[in-house]
């Protein structure tokens, strides 16, 4: 903290006596409180967390409205100076219109886990043994039925380069830093529109600390960029450079906030909404997940 500017008298002249101060004109510069969000994830708990998907397509008078409601169960170990985080869907549901319909992706997510290596400061390292997704998908679809989408996007590189991708534009950037309010960090991020992909740069800003049932967490809000200024700070330029130069799709827009506790990680909520116009049609695309408990494993 720097210290304030202590005037203890005001020297008038060389003969003059120390008076009284004038009142203070020159401004005292203000602190912005920091944090520090470390990579301490729970070791021997059980971490379970809802996650929801609505995605509303409008086009030419019609809506289509479909739900994806998944449970998860995530579960960190340390691994070769790292972490290594398991996590497993213990529930999947999807709806159209809101009634509920059967597919076999529901039945290959219950299959198998997505195992990330990742490193002692959070950073995603790799996924393990990947090609478990494939095989839970051959298991699921029975013979006769055309399986290629599934295989495709269950496909080992495919699914590395999507949980990378959600990974980073989760939590890149955020640990073993300190974070103030104001403070700004971006992400590219894609999002699937039918036969297209919605490109953006999600940006993320500190707007402070809540106290939440996990312990201290920091608060940042979420919006997106459709193009990257040409002032655009070194961070939002590198991440987009990282990216590959991504072409960012026109008219894209986004709101939301995550809450992320930072004493012992744990991932409290997140929501975002995403608007876009594709081929015409009009996307809003919203996703959420919330943290419902962390129980100490049972053994």
């Amino acid at each position: 903290m720097r210290p304030g500017l202590l005037l203890s008298c005001l020297v008038l002249s060389l003969t003059s006596a120390c008076r009284k101060p004038s009142p203070l004109r020159v401004p005292v510069p203000t602190v912005t409180p920091r944090v520090r969000v470390t990579f301490q994830p729970p070791v021997d708990r059980v971490l379970t967390e809802s996650q929801r998907g609505v995605r509303v397509v409008e086009k030419a008078g019609g809506v289509v409205r479909e739900e994806a409601d998944l449970t998860t169960e995530s579960r960190f170990t340390p691994n070769e100076g790292g972490w290594l985080l398991t996590q497993s869907v213990t529930h999947a549901k999807q709806s159209r219109a809101g009634v509920e319909v059967e597919g076999w992706v529901d039945d290959v997510l219950l299959r198998f886990a997505l195992r990330l290596r990742l490193a002692a400061d959070g950073t995603f390292v790799k996924l393990v043994a990947p090609e478990a997704a494939a095989e839970a998908v051959r298991q699921s679809v029975p013979a006769g039925v055309d399986a290629m989408p599934l295989l495709r996007f269950f496909g080992a590189e495919a699914l590395e380069n999507r949980t990378r991708r959600e990974w980073e534009a989760k939590f890149g950037g955020l640990f073993q830093r300190h974070l103030s309010e104001g403070q700004r960090t971006w992400a590219v991020d894609w999002l699937p529109a039918g036969d297209t992909q919605v490109a953006y740069v999600l940006e993320r800003t500190v707007q402070g600390t809540r106290d939440t049932e996990y312990g201290d967490a920091v608060v940042l809000s979420l919006r997106c960029l459709d193009t990257v200024p040409e002032d655009a700070p070194d961070d939002l330029s590198d991440a987009w450079v990282a990216a590959g130069r991504p072409e960012l799709t026109p008219g894209v827009t986004c709101q939301g906030e995550q809450v992320v506790a930072y004493g012992r990680f744990v991932p409290v909520s997140r929501e975002l909404t995403v608007k876009a116009r594709v081929d015409g049609a009009a996307w809003t695309v919203t996703m959420e997940s919330r943290a419902q408990g962390l129980q100490e494993e049972a053994r």
